[in-house]
């Protein structure tokens, strides 16, 4: 059909007629009115069919899938795809389009963060303690790997003795491990504290009575259960042999029970875990007074857990370019695992296994809007390559500071024990006010949980499968589009309250169970919080 036939049909069908009060359209500069563009594309339509009209937003989500598909072969257009659709459509149809609002995020603090607060309080129905004298027997637990691993599962060893109905002895940690920490709980963890902040929930000992120890024909009864047991597993299988044999022991106790529980054995976790462990007072008060010194020099501070250490890298079974050498001396320390199978280093890169060079953690966070004048606390062991893997981070921001620059000779009794140290860390981690982590570690989890129920406290996790394709090419990428792409990979990963949903998620690290949204002000008089962990004020509300 010809333009002016097929023009025609379509104003006697009444699809290019205007009411009578409007104006002829006018020609633009190519002498084409815009009501020619909406003709053509009509031009192959039969007029049979032309009865409606194209909506705008259907035209522009086409534009929209067709950059899409171009995306799919260059790997360069549609990863601005917010700027496009900015220039197209607007926001308003783009957050639309995926399902999220479109707006400037504030890279310091969620303006969500006040409206959220940590309820753990014991239910009414959730009954005291059963007596030691009472419960089913005595319930051992020797807590492996580093600290934050032997904190998991310390604290799913709480809910486990809930289960049993047993007297939980104060867990073992690991002497044996990658670490060689020879620290016991209570040069960590307040053991008095520990033992009267779950009276009401679970009867803690310090060990089993002499007494019972020397009627006991035979040793306690070790097993180990598998990962993610859920609590019938140890109603069928544990609970009997501790009711025949009074004391049993599980071993290698971390993630061993199931995330998916009721929600009083939830609150219960989350009561072990952010009231109930309390490092000791030496530990606590050296980690505060590096928050202070860090809040002295400056107003706001960023935490950054770098994880970039020889046993990281190993254990993760990436290679970051060193040639040979690095090859041979993360594959010697790769050995202790004996259990770890062979990975390719360029899948795990490609799969986001791999941790974020320092210089790439520092490109992210100047991409998402810290400037150079940001102070950082960084908190890691040691790095691999030592300063000449930190100096590109340092130059990107100067105000580069770590517990050893920071403490001084107050370091010294902490040096011989890596645990001890983690804890230090852990606490000015906390106390941040972003704190981002370069993995998906024990500590990353951990400190990623509580901070959510802290109130969403801004927690910043790289895309890492996203952004080191980006790193790949930034050789080649302007600094503008580089940094755009950055926020835009990062949008699900920073720790705002809408990331959290229940599923199959690691409890420790998403307690959604223990978040609640903050009552009224006419109610909040009548309303009781958490509050940390001061024996005099503890409540689990």
């Amino acid at each position: 059909m010809k333009p002016k036939a097929a023009a025609a049909a379509l104003h006697a069908n009444g699809v290019l007629s205007s009411p009578r009060s409007s104006p002829p359209p006018q020609p633009n500069q190519n002498g084409r009115s815009s009501s020619y563009c909406k003709l053509m594309l009509w031009k192959e339509a039969p007029a049979a069919t032309q009865r409606w009209k194209v909506p705008w937003s259907l035209v522009c989500g086409v534009m929209l899938f067709a950059l899409g598909l171009i995306s799919l072969f260059t790997g360069h257009v549609a990863s601005d795809l917010d700027w496009y659709s900015q220039k197209l459509v607007g926001r308003g149809f783009y957050s639309s389009m995926v399902g999220r609002h479109y707006e400037p995020t504030d890279i310091w603090k969620s303006k969500y963060s006040k409206l959220y607060r940590g309820c753990s309080k014991r239910g009414p129905n959730f009954h005291s303690a059963v007596r030691e004298r009472s419960s089913n027997g005595y319930l051992l637990i020797a807590a492996s790997g580093g600290l934050n691993q032997q904190r998991t599962g310390i604290t799913d060893a709480v809910v486990v003795a809930r289960i049993l109905n047993a007297t939980l002895v104060v867990p073992e940690l690991d002497h044996d491990s990658y670490w060689k920490d020879n620290s016991d709980f209570m040069n960590i963890f307040d053991v008095n504290w520990f033992i009267s902040s779950l009276a009401k929930d679970v009867t803690v000992v310090k060990k089993v009575p002499d007494k019972f120890m020397r009627s006991m024909e035979k040793p306690p009864y070790t097993m180990r259960v598998p990962r993610k047991s859920p609590p019938e597993y140890y109603l069928d299988q544990v609970l009997p042999i501790l009711l025949r044999r009074h004391v049993v022991q599980l071993t290698k106790f971390d993630y061993r029970l199931a995330n998916d529980l009721d929600d009083e054995l939830q609150k219960l976790r989350c009561r072990a875990n952010y009231h109930a462990l309390r490092f000791t007072k030496p530990i606590n008060q050296l980690g505060q007074k590096l928050n202070t010194r860090m809040r002295k020099v400056a107003k706001r501070y960023v935490a950054v857990h770098l994880r970039f250490e020889p046993d990281m890298l190993a254990f993760s079974g990436c290679y970051y370019g060193g040639g040979e050498k690095e090859r041979n001396e993360l594959a010697e320390i790769r050995k202790r695992w004996v259990t770890l199978p062979d990975l390719s280093a360029e899948e795990e890169r490609q799969r986001g296994k791999c941790p974020l060079t320092p210089h790439e953690v520092g490109l992210m966070l100047r991409a998402l809007g810290f400037t150079n004048d940001t102070y950082l606390y960084v908190a890691s062991g040691e790095i691999y390559g030592g300063e000449e893997t930190l100096r590109p981070l340092k130059e990107l921001f100067p105000n580069f500071y770590t517990k050893e620059m920071l403490a001084g000779e107050e370091l010294q009794p902490f040096l011989p024990y890596s645990s001890r140290l983690a804890a230090i860390d852990y606490i000015v981690c906390e106390e941040s006010d972003v704190f981002v982590t370069n993995n998906n570690g024990n500590m990353a989890k951990l400190l990623a949980g509580r901070r959510r129920y802290m109130g969403h406290k801004r927690t910043i996790r790289p895309n890492a499968k996203k952004l080191t394709a980006l790193f790949l090419k930034r050789n080649r990428t302007s600094w503008n589009t580089f940094a755009n792409k950055v926020r835009y990979y990062q949008r699900g990963s920073m720790g705002e309250p809408n990331e959290m949903k229940p599923g199959d998620r690691e409890f420790l690290e998403y307690p959604f169970s223990c978040i609640c949204k903050k009552p009224r002000r006419n109610d909040a008089k009548n309303s009781t919080v958490d509050s940390g962990d001061d024996r005099s004020k503890q409540s689990w509300d």
